[in-house]
């Protein structure tokens, strides 16, 4: 099989984050890696926190840290939470790390032998009250195109334009709030994407038509707009330093990289870290691997720029044989009533808070059932506890606890054996094999919302399947009918404990241990065992395992809409 490389965009290092960014990268990318694996491929989930540019400076200066000290600690703090919600990363890196600092170096130089790197002396905006010139995050206003006032000088975060920080209206510095502006001369090294044009829009042609339309779109939309040079280089005390052996002058005046030069990178430097701790081969992945390497990006629709376009033009412009993206799925946002999520405007639900809330299972298979795929979707707190209620209480978690309590009751705590299978479980064999053939399609197709459906649909199957059966009637006049009927449904919890580990993993955990089955070490259920509904056969000991979903109640929800607002943007 073809190893599979998946990527999720980097989470800025400046605060926790919040559900639309878990659902809109990190979550999905989790999802579809964990069925990878159950399905056999040989999986490597790299991530690592973004810590270079402005944000990191602000939210350092603003915690009275020296930024080093903030940018690993805001790491750890990070990484508990990604751990809080069971991502199963193979490596979590950070982009200042000395790999990440080796291989950007190492790119630029080659970009500059290219000929793709060039030296300008350009004017740039200088805070006289701060005695500095500022990088284009230094620098807030208000965006020419669509007004949001709280744009930043790279780009704004409501329409998602890419600017200049001249382009802004009534610009402050965001260090000092002053207006006392005024435009220097000085140098920075630009990457000549214009030089590039031609080359990424013949990769995006080759590979952007099987992309989702979000993605793909995008990327076509910068094309046709012009691929302009951009500046790569920041007036910044923190990032990766341009190399000295290439640009003296500039290494003497403290230049680093542009944070959106060197992130991409860290997807590489990140593999590199996991190699250096675990030993593995780090450039089978990501060197002269497009024969052996399907590789898949995951992030929300504002990062698709950088992503399919500056990114690929750095790496093509390298004319070195690094790997390039296969795939990639964008995602739309996930609003808070309509409003967007902000980690800087402090709105919405953030991933720390959630999980003081409600295990991270909830959490985890409400956003993927409501992945903003198609458009934006609107987190509310009614339609968040009528999908927990209703898909994981009772469809799921009762059908478990009925099931398996029923049976222990009747007929003790081993599987009871019963009369043969009639046409009732043959059929539901059969319609189980065809709604997981649909599951594994939609996972495979990278379709989440549609994949939590087709999994809700196999769990709602073993519903219909008692509601039919009657085992409650069954007990009082065909023990043995009960008894299949138990026997087939114990089968179905331990099948949904198989396969719904990708959305909800420490329920499916907690379920498949209840069984004591040697030796179960299966990964993926395939279709003849759906059909056959046999691979916890009679006599297997099982215990009933604690609620696994509690209802939220209306007190919950009063409660949660008083402390974080409801119905407002």
């Amino acid at each position: 099989m073809t190893r599979q490389l998946i990527t999720s965009a980097l989470p800025y290092i400046n605060g926790i984050k919040h559900l639309g960014n878990m659902v809109g990268s990190m979550l999905p990318a989790d999802v579809y890696s964990r069925y990878l694996r159950q399905r056999g491929h040989e999986v490597l989930y790299i991530c690592a926190t973004d810590e270079h540019g402005t944000p990191a400076e602000l939210a350092a200066q603003e915690a009275g840290l020296p930024v080093a000290e903030f940018c690993a600690r805001a790491h750890d703090q990070q990484k508990a939470v990604y751990d809080g919600f069971q991502l199963s990363f193979d490596w979590f890196g950070r982009s200042s790390s000395p790999q990440n600092r080796e291989i950007t170096q190492e790119i630029a130089r080659e970009l500059h032998a290219n000929g793709f790197i060039e030296e300008r002396a350009i004017r740039q905006v200088y805070s006289i009250a701060d005695g500095r010139f500022l990088p284009d995050r230094y620098i807030v206003g208000t965006c020419p195109h669509c007004g949001y006032d709280k744009a930043r000088g790279d780009q704004c975060e409501s329409c998602t334009r890419v600017l200049d920080p001249t382009d802004l209206l009534e610009p402050r510095s965001a260090i000092s709030g002053s207006s006392e502006l005024e435009v220097r001369e000085t140098k920075h090294l630009f990457l000549l994407q214009s030089k590039l044009t031609d080359e990424v829009e013949a990769w995006i042609d080759a590979n952007g038509d099987s992309w989702p339309v979000l993605a793909s779109s995008i990327a076509r939309k910068w094309l046709t707009e012009g691929l302009q040079d951009r500046a790569i280089t920041r007036d910044l005390e923190w990032g990766v330093p341009v190399p000295a052996d290439v640009w003296p002058e500039l290494a003497a005046e403290g230049k680093v990289f542009y944070v959106w030069f060197d992130a991409p990178i860290e997807y590489i430097g990140a593999t590199k870290e996991w190699a250096d701790a675990t030993g593995g081969d780090w450039r089978s992945w990501w060197y002269e691997a497009d024969d052996t390497v399907r590789y898949t990006e995951f992030m929300a629709k504002d990062n698709v720029p950088f992503h399919t376009v500056m990114f690929p033009a750095t790496i093509l412009g390298s004319r070195k044989p690094w790997k390039k993206v296969d795939y990639v799925k964008a995602f739309n946002w996930l609003t808070y009533y309509g409003g967007k999520f902000s980690t800087s405007q402090k709105l919405g639900i953030f991933t720390d808070v959630a999980l003081e809330l409600l295990p991270a299972d909830y959490w985890r298979y409400y956003l993927m059932a409501s992945a903003p795929e198609s458009d934006d979707s609107s987190f509310t707190w009614d339609l968040f506890a009528a999908t927990v209620n209703k898909d994981l209480a009772d469809t799921l978690g009762n059908f478990v606890n009925r099931v398996l309590s029923f049976s222990r009751k009747r007929f003790g705590d081993e599987v009871p054996a019963g009369a043969e299978n009639s046409e009732t479980e043959i059929a539901l064999g059969a319609q189980i094999a065809d709604l997981l053939a649909e599951y594994e399609a939609q996972l495979d197709a990278l379709n989440f919302r549609k994949a939590a459906q087709a999994l809700r649909a196999l769990w709602s199957a073993g519903n219909a399947y008692l509601d039919v059966t009657a085992p409650w009637t069954q007990i009082k006049t065909d023990p043995e009918a009960a008894a299949r009927t138990l026997r087939t449904a114990i089968n179905l919890i331990h099948l949904y404990s198989v396969v719904s580990e990708p959305f909800i993993p420490t329920a499916a955990r907690t379920v498949r241990e209840s069984f004591a089955l040697d030796g179960d070490t299966r990964t993926w259920i395939s279709a003849d065992e759906a059909r056959a509904l046999s691979l916890v056969p009679a006599g297997t000991g099982f215990t009933v395992p604690p609620v696994l979903f509690a209802k939220i109640t209306e007190e919950d929800l009063a409660a949660w809409t008083e402390r974080f607002g409801g119905g407002q943007a």
